[in-house]
């Protein structure tokens, strides 16, 4: 079995009562129906086709409180209840497991090692909304992890947890998976849906929403791949058990993916409230900074959030104590950048992937990042000119709020608090053309 080379904390989520998405991920045959089931996999699939109506396993995710984990953070039970339940229309769920954002490697780990376990929350999700045909999108470049899906869809199938008639409970439920093109705008859930229908994935005008009219112009709910991974323990433990994990208004258990300047870099699971500080420092975790030297700044929450200084890292990791500092939880990627980075060339590589995964569809994001980044390399190449940072930060509050989709608002965000956080970096680079600091980002 070939497995991404990724530390987990899979050995503490074995021994706690409260973690769950990695309590079984270190077990090589966990991929496998037969173990999956040992380990009480598909037990809420029987039991919520055992007899739950939808509206009852609704409420169960609703009492629970999750959010979802793909960056939006929306409740995911209240998605759910946006299904209208007059509509002739058939209803579809798409699995979002798309995973582009810069630092985010989370869903790969669930999908390549426990890919029943997504599997299981698709079902229940489906039946939830009434849906009777689910996707699941998977980002191209993971041709492992659509491999795994496969084969354990087909592992389901072959066992009667998909298909006509599932238990004898008269309810049928197919599954299709597609994979992506590798478009970072894919990621975006009009875009996906775009994208299924073979159309190019660009982001639609809403309303209407995909809740209303979405796959097919049919009622349609998606969901992340963790957000997702999560509902089968939401079932067979409760709502109320759920409710105990993390804060009161960040419910449950979040899988961290750490990287950067750090010892330990991997894929942690903690509950939502953990504290950023120990998950950098703490030996169980990102053991602290590589080469023993000064941390300088954190992003958070994947890419496209704003930066955190060293002075801020003392906060924990949920939607709101991240928003009063001014950054955000995202898709839980925390990035770490020690002492000798230079911030203008971390800012040139951002702006030039996301110029590059610009769908081009809105005139702000289209332009505006390519303007960005021509200024930025200027600067970067030594040629910065008085004005220029002036000349960016209003690109930026033109590009910000103006587009269809997140895309344009996640080029601007990093770029804007590195000049709040940073500026003085900046300035050097335009007054003696180099570097502050050595411009290095190796790992070794």
């Amino acid at each position: 079995m070939f497995y991404s080379p990724v530390i987990t904390n899979a050995a503490e989520a074995a021994k706690s009562d409260r973690l769950h998405l990695f309590k079984y991920v270190e077990d090589p045959d966990q991929d496998k129906l037969d173990t999956f089931v040992k380990h009480g996999g598909y037990a809420a699939w029987r039991k919520v086709l055992d007899g739950m109506k939808p509206d009852e396993v609704i409420a169960e995710v609703k009492t629970s409180g999750p959010r979802g984990r793909g960056g939006a953070g929306f409740p995911t039970g209240m998605k759910w209840g946006f299904i209208p339940k007059d509509s002739p229309k058939p209803r579809y769920l798409c699995c979002n497991a798309d995973e582009s954002e810069p630092g985010t490697c989370k869903d790969r780990v669930l999908m390549e090692r426990d890919p029943h376990g997504v599997i299981e929350g698709m079902a229940i999700a489906s039946y939830a909304i009434g849906c009777h045909l689910m996707f699941i999108y998977i980002r191209g470049e993971f041709f492992f992890c659509a491999q795994q899906i496969e084969a354990a869809m087909k592992e389901a199938y072959a066992k009667g947890y998909l298909g006509k008639n599932i238990f004898g409970s008269g309810y049928d439920l197919e599954m299709i998976v597609h994979t992506g093109g590798g478009a970072y705008i894919c990621g975006e859930e009009t875009a996906l849906l775009n994208s299924i229908e073979g159309h190019r994935g660009m982001s639609r005008i809403r309303p209407p929403f995909p809740a209303i009219e979405g796959l097919y112009a049919c009622p349609t709910i998606v969901n992340n791949v963790e957000s997702l991974a999560s509902v089968p323990h939401i079932i067979n433990r409760g709502g109320e058990w759920y409710k105990t994990l993390g804060t009161e208004k960040s419910c449950g258990s979040k899988i961290f993916s750490l990287s950067g300047h750090v010892k330990r870099p991997g894929n942690y699971e903690v509950e939502l409230g953990f504290s950023l500080k120990k998950l950098i420092y703490d030996e169980a975790y990102g053991g602290g900074i590589l080469g023993d030297k000064k941390l300088k700044g954190v992003i958070p929450g994947g890419s496209s959030t704003p930066f955190l200084l060293p002075d801020m890292i003392d906060v924990n990791l949920d939607y709101e104590s991240l928003v009063e500092k001014g950054s955000m939880l995202g898709s839980g990627a925390v990035i770490v950048f020690h002492e000798d980075t230079c911030i203008v060339w971390v800012i040139k590589k951002l702006i030039h992937f996301y110029r590059h995964e610009s769908c081009g569809k809105c005139t702000p994001c289209r332009e505006g990042t390519g303007w960005l980044e021509k200024i930025i390399n200027r600067i970067e190449a030594g040629q910065g000119k008085p004005g220029d940072l002036e000349k960016i930060d209003d690109i930026c509050n033109n590009i910000m709020g103006r587009t269809i989709c997140p895309l344009g608002d996640a080029a601007v965000m990093p770029i804007q608090s590195s000049l709040k956080l940073f500026r003085d970096e900046w300035q050097y680079h335009i007054e003696h053309g180099k570097c502050m600091v050595k411009s290095d980002f190796s790992f070794g």
